[in-house]
This record gives structure tokens, sequence and C-alpha cells, in this order.
């Protein structure tokens, strides 16, 4: 089968990937996608990476990522919308992505040229909440199969419809498609264990960290952070920490956003990773702190779900609070437990190098994607 995965960035992401590159914004398409997959960052390198690894051809795309767009577009011959002379510099971060702006009629005309130029049988679309339906709609002649795939809060006013398919690591996400009359099936998230060849040397000198975002979509994580900080050794990482208060002890522990390969490095410089689901998640466990803190080797401190025992056996391969004063209780219990914490980390490590890898993710949407077909 031959894939084309869509997906976007955060715009934060990309004002630091190209700070952190100056001249890659004048390089090739082929350069620019080689240096955004070497960064580990997202998910669509990793499935088509491994869609390959299967036997299937795999393109992916960036499509808010406005420089390795229009480089495609001009080593195509294309002509775009009138904002396309436009000359950009890179200062100190301040990057003109489309994601901050109202979308540009670059953004739909690239992206049409490409899906009929790769030809798809599956447009696999990372980005449901990104992409138009409407655009997609128009897309359909030009592949035999459109799915899309989130774990994410949906967008209001978009006909699912579109969608011949939506994967979701959710279950509840997977019947409410299905209540919709939309076929939907069932794919968990996973871990690339390439990125731990990156990581060998890495020494566990992080207590306890936490990496993620502040939003409105985590209401309680504020608060269970907030006395985490106030009693334990953490270290915080993420965005959106400017919409706290200027008193929260979470403050005092902020340490920055971190990005791609330096993100996995935390985690396996941390003895414990705290974790906490968003709000959509309701009773499930779902998100990709699961697999990419037992993954690179640290204790995973999360959130108890009703189905958490299917991804990883809680109290020998990861521990699980049910509230903040049990969690902080968990924490200081296996600091202060070494052989007990490593034995865990470890075991956690085994399961997901043995179940969660997204070689075996890719094998079972293979076969999903064949069903459809």
């Amino acid at each position: 089968m031959r894939f084309l995965l869509l997906d976007t960035d955060y715009p934060a992401f990309l004002d630091w990937h190209y700070t952190e590159h100056p001249a890659l914004h004048e390089k090739s398409f082929d350069e620019q996608l080689r240096v955004h997959t070497d960064a580990c960052f997202g998910m669509a390198g990793f499935c088509s990476s491994n869609l390959r690894a299967l036997g299937h051809e795999a393109h992916d795309l960036h499509v808010n990522n406005e420089y390795m767009q229009k480089q495609w577009a001009r080593e195509h011959g294309l002509k775009v919308g009138s904002d396309w002379q436009r000359q950009f510099r890179l200062r100190r971060g301040i990057v003109p992505w489309v994601s901050r702006n109202k979308v540009r009629r670059w953004f739909h005309d690239i992206l049409t040229a490409q899906i009929r130029h790769y030809k798809p049988d599956v447009v696999l679309n990372l980005a449901m909440d990104g992409i138009s339906s409407s655009f997609l709609q128009e897309m359909k002649p030009y592949t035999r199969l459109l799915v899309g795939q989130i774990a994410a809060s949906l967008p209001e006013g978009e006909n699912w419809g579109v969608y011949d398919l939506v994967i979701s690591s959710l279950p509840n996400f997977v019947e409410h498609f299905r209540s919709l009359g939309i076929h939907s099936e069932f794919n968990r998230l996973a871990f690339e264990p390439s990125v731990l060849r990156h990581l060998q040397t890495q020494k566990k000198n992080i207590l306890v960290s936490f990496v993620g975002s502040f939003t409105s979509a985590h209401g309680k994580r504020d608060q269970l952070l907030e006395h985490l900080c106030s009693n334990l050794p953490m270290n915080v990482w993420g965005i959106g920490v400017e919409r706290l208060p200027q008193d929260s002890p979470i403050r005092a522990r902020y340490l920055g956003a971190v990005w791609s390969l330096r993100m996995f490095r935390v985690l396996a410089a941390s003895k414990i990773v705290v974790n906490y689901h968003s709000d959509i998640a309701q009773s499930y466990a779902n998100n990709m702190r699961l697999f990419e803190a037992t993954g690179t080797g640290a204790l995973l401190v999360t959130d108890w779900k009703d189905n958490l025992h299917e991804m990883f056996e809680p109290g020998k391969e990861v521990v699980a609070y049910r509230n903040l004063e049990e969690c902080g209780e968990l924490i200081q219990y296996y600091l202060e437990h070494n052989d007990e914490r490593e034995a865990i980390a470890a075991s956690g490590q085994r399961r997901t190098l043995e179940s969660h890898t997204y070689l075996q993710r890719m094998r079972d949407l293979s076969v999903i994607v064949s069903k459809y077909l």
C-alpha cells in the first residue's frame, strides 16, 4: 500500500527547531524532512519509517511547516498564492507559521498538489484538528481511503463523515465515532526503540520530572503539580506556564520548554516521571508519556485508569496513584527505595519494548486499513 501521512507541528516547536538550525529553511525539502525526522518529534516519522519496514510505501508531510512546504512547491514547479514571493527572515525564533494566522492560500494549494503527486492508496490525517473536512472532501477523488487519527479534543463544526475510517487510541472516541455512523477502529499509541540509540550514555541525575503542557484541558493537573512542587524535588518542563498564577509553586520548579530528543533525554535522565491524563481521556489510560517514560527507562508514576492493566501491570511495571496525596507519597517512597524503583522501571521498559512499539502498531494499522480498502 502507498500511504501519505499528514501532520502538523506545534508553532513553538517550529520556532525552536529552525532557531536550532539557522540555515535549514534554505535547504532542500528532503534535507528539511530528514532533520525533522532525526529530531524525533511527533509521530509521523515513526509511523512512516515503520510502514516502510513492513514493505509499504510511505511519505509524511508537515503541512503547517511553511518553509518545508514551500520548498517542496519550488522543487515541483508549483506557483502558489499571492504571498509566494514574500521573503521571511528568521529573527530569534520569530517565524510566520500558518497556525498563527488565517490559513493562507499556499497551505491548500501545496497540499492539493502533494496529494495528487503521491497518488496515495491511503491518506492518513494525523491532524484532524488542523486540516478541514471541507478541504479533505475535495481530495477524496485522489485517494482510495481517507483515514483520520485522533485522541485530542475534537474541533467543532467539522463533518467527520468525510472520513472512510477514524482511528483512535481512546476507546471512548471509537465508540463516539461509531455512534455517528462512521467506521472507527482502536489502535494504541507507542514508543520508537530507535530513540534509545541517542540516549545510551544518559545518567539518572533528575530525581522527579514532569514534561507537558499547561492548558484548560488539564484543569486538575495544575493542582497535582502544585502539590508536588511544594513538597518534592520536582523539575518541570513544558509550554503554557504563563497561564499559571504568579505565585504558583510550579513556576519555581519550571525549567522551560523542551522538545524532541532533548525531551527524551530529560525522561531518560529521570528516576521518576510523573504523568497525568487530559480530561478527554475520561477513565482510560492513553497518552504518549505512558510509553515514552517507560520506553526510556524511567519509573512511570501515572494516574489510575480502568484500563491501565491492559498495557502495564500496576505495581510491577508502572506505579499508579488515585489522588494527589497518594501520588506524593508514592514518589517519596520510590525515591527512598532505589532497588524497588529500578526493578519496576526495568520491567516497564521491557514491557514497552516487547509490546508497545511503532512497528507493532503499524502492523496492526496495516491490517485494519486493508479491511476497508
